[in-house]
């Protein structure tokens, strides 16, 4: 009895904080344009004390962007079945402090920007502007008013160096995500 309450308690630690409020969305829209979405999101960002130190300290900060198709929903099965029931498409966005010139990098793949204040660092992180998410075509006839989808970001917890990786799983200072906000579809022009 005593290990299945300890169990309980170890499992809401390490995944109630990670859905903790401090990222929200500001915009989280999407076109559809022959029968493609195009995303457009942008978030506000607070991080925890914790992370602030860290990111400071020289520790990079990965967040992962997630689209998830929800409607039609025969397509939006077809994609988690072909997907392995994984988002249907993802970017990955870092941000890291550069002490020697004091400034801000975030990165998108390989695409690299630099940001004099850690607001200025921290409202490019989720932004993002027409971001195709689907194969051409997947959507091809169907109107927009039945169209579906939503977005999260979160700090990507499994791309943290090692170390930090074990201090991030059971605290609520390195839990950071946004949660599934649905996207506003509407027809593109």
């Amino acid at each position: 009895m005593r290990s299945a309450s300890l169990l309980i308690w170890l499992i809401a630690c390490a995944v109630l904080p990670a859905w903790a409020d401090s990222i929200s969305a500001t915009r989280s829209e999407a076109e559809l344009l022959d029968g493609q979405l195009a995303v457009s999101t942008r978030f506000d960002i607070k991080l925890t004390p914790g992370l602030s130190d860290a990111l400071t300290q020289g520790v990079a900060l990965p967040f992962r962007l997630e689209f998830e198709l929800t409607r039609p929903r025969s397509t939006a099965y077809l994609l988690n079945v072909r997907e392995w029931f994984e988002p249907h498409a993802e970017l990955h966005f870092k941000i890291a402090y550069q002490s020697l010139t004091s400034r801000y990098r975030v990165s998108i793949g390989s695409l690299s920007r630099y940001y004099a204040t850690q607001a200025e660092a921290l409202s490019a992180l989720g932004a993002i502007h027409g971001w195709r998410v689907l194969e051409a075509g997947t959507l091809s006839g169907v109107p927009a008013d039945k169209v579906k989808g939503r977005v999260r970001l979160m700090l990507d917890i499994g791309q943290l160096p090692k170390p930090f990786q074990l201090n991030a799983l059971g605290s609520a200072d390195w839990s950071l995500g946004s949660g599934w906000i649905d996207l506003n579809v509407k027809e593109g022009g």
